[in-house]
């Protein structure tokens, strides 16, 4: 690839697109070239063309029951690292690349799960979440990622999920649990979606809905330390 020049490849985990939406939410905040690869259909990119960078949405899947298009994505990953790409996960994305880097036992089913406006700790100073302190964001997630080594330097946390974002050790790798993309509208259209699915947890989407949302905004810092990480190797 052409120094300078950026372009991502994005990793489109939905199950439902007319429920769940990633490129729409991700889209707006992208102001360099993308393209999109339908995970599930088995469509993936091929690194060795034009790609600088590697963004993983989230997805409607359950990251402990892993179908063969997951283990096919997790290939894609392998080989962005082995590239050393900047690689950002989302939700499903970022248990997926704790998943890819560790293996199984560093992820599971959450004991509580967060739907909605959640208060997220930022525990560091650092270019993806900037300052430590308080930042609100929309979460929705049932899973999580557990017990990361010292390669992970673990940015901000809940008291229902320590590991609410993640940056690699010397490496252009971050995972945020949350939702940063989701703004306030799109967040309510697809609680909206789910409530109306008939679920088990219909419940906490309707409560979700209930809420008073609350967003601080840090999509754009986090998509602007991304796009400005190069390639490490």
């Amino acid at each position: 690839m052409t120094s300078g020049k950026k372009k991502i490849a994005i990793l489109n985990n939905s199950i439902n697109p007319a429920v769940y939406k990633p490129i729409e939410h991700w889209e707006t905040f992208l102001d360099v070239p993308w393209e999109s690869f339908r995970a599930v259909d088995g469509q993936f990119p091929d690194l060795a063309d034009e790609y600088s960078h590697l963004l993983i949405t989230g997805s409607e899947a359950s990251i402990v029951e892993r179908e063969t298009w997951v283990c096919e994505e997790m290939e894609i990953i392998k080989q962005a690292l082995e590239k050393g790409l900047p690689i950002l996960g989302s939700c499903y994305g970022h248990q997926l690349l704790v998943l890819t880097l560790r293996g199984p036992a560093h992820v599971r089913r959450c004991s509580r799960p967060e739907v909605g406006w959640i208060p997220i700790h930022v525990v560091r100073r650092s270019n993806l979440l900037g300052e430590a302190g308080t930042a609100y964001a929309f979460s929705i997630h049932f899973d999580e990622a557990i017990n990361l080594d010292e390669d992970f330097i673990i940015l901000a946390s809940t008291p229902a999920c320590p590991v609410q974002a993640f940056e690699l050790r010397n490496r252009p790798v971050w995972g945020v649990q949350f939702h940063p993309e989701i703004g306030i509208p799109a967040a309510q259209d697809l609680l909206q979606n789910l409530a109306g699915l008939g679920l088990e947890h219909s419940p906490l989407f309707e409560r979700a809905l209930r809420s008073r949302p609350k967003d601080s905004g840090i999509i754009r810092r986090i998509v602007r330390c991304f796009l400005e990480a190069g390639c490490c190797l």
